[in-house]
């Protein structure tokens, strides 16, 4: 049985995951597939590709577009989530921020340079006509917690993280949102380290087929909203709106959306320049 290492950040979109390791649906397909939680994102993984900490990661798009250009010996090999990510930006509850507007030319906390929080930021940045080089300053925080901790003691003065998962600290009065920041793309991925690709190309196509067919009924999964409720600590309500608006994909990202990305990011500086779709991508 060959072992495969996988990871991914321990929220919603992934309890598929969670489930068909619970039920021994790899280990029953003759893959000893092993979970990794990365709770600081997409930065993280990115390195633990790189490293060979992992094989395979659910990663966002746009992070482990600007990991492969600038070398990452890696392709993605199917969407994952092929919904926008609605990344919600918070400030500390008492903050004197009203709204985003207020935000210009103060410091975002991000969880590592190089991760969605930063990036994402960016594209924030953009869609209020802000200047990136003069309006953008940054914190790095690693994970929620510590932006948790760094907006309560004004080390930073706003963060951009998905926001059904942030919901539970606004209903505590930690911190208030003020806006929202959709990703103007399909929001993860699924990417694999080249080597292990080659390595283990039958076992990935299966771990595919698996997920997938969980993915396809996942909202007909009997109490899903109310499994999620209580796992990741979320009112009912919060979790069918969210249900509402997320749609999961079988299929490869196609070569224009990764092409209207890349543009996004290289207007950005975020990237210095393009790849062609075959570098960025495996079809498997």
């Amino acid at each position: 049985m060959k072992t495969i290492h996988i990871g991914g950040v321990p929220e919603h979109f992934n309890l598929a995951w969670y489930l068909a390791l619970k039920n021994g649906d790899f280990k029953n397909a003759g893959i000893n597939l092993r979970w990794r939680d990365y709770h600081s994102g997409t930065g993280a993984m990115s390195k633990a590709l790189r490293d060979g900490e992992i094989d395979m990661a659910v990663i966002l798009t746009e992070g482990i577009i600007k990991d492969i250009v600038d070398g990452n010996p890696s392709r993605i090999i199917q969407t994952f989530v092929q919904t926008p990510l609605i990344w919600g930006i918070h400030v500390a509850y008492n903050s004197t921020y009203q709204n985003i507007e207020d935000l210009k030319g103060t410091k975002a906390a991000i969880s590592r340079y190089g991760s969605g929080s930063h990036l994402m930021a960016y594209i924030n940045a953009k869609n209020n006509h802000w200047n990136t080089e003069t309006d953008l300053n940054f914190e790095v925080i690693k994970n929620l917690d510590g932006a948790v901790a760094g907006l309560t003691k004004g080390k930073a003065d706003y963060f951009l993280w998905e926001k059904f998962m942030t919901k539970p600290i606004v209903d505590k009065g930690i911190f208030r949102r003020i806006g929202n920041c959709p990703t103007p793309w399909p929001c993860f991925v699924i990417a694999v380290r080249n080597e292990s690709l080659e390595l283990y190309k039958d076992e990935i196509r299966t771990i595919l087929k698996i997920i997938n067919n969980l993915t396809i009924g996942f909202k007909e999964i009997p109490n899903i909203d109310g499994i999620i409720a209580e796992r990741y600590s979320q009112k009912i309500e919060d979790v069918q709106e969210w249900l509402s608006l997320t749609e999961w994909s079988q299929e490869l990202i196609n070569e224009a959306t990764i092409n209207d990305i890349q543009n996004q990011l290289l207007a950005l500086n975020i990237i210095s320049n393009k790849r062609n779709y075959s570098e960025l991508v495996s079809i498997i």
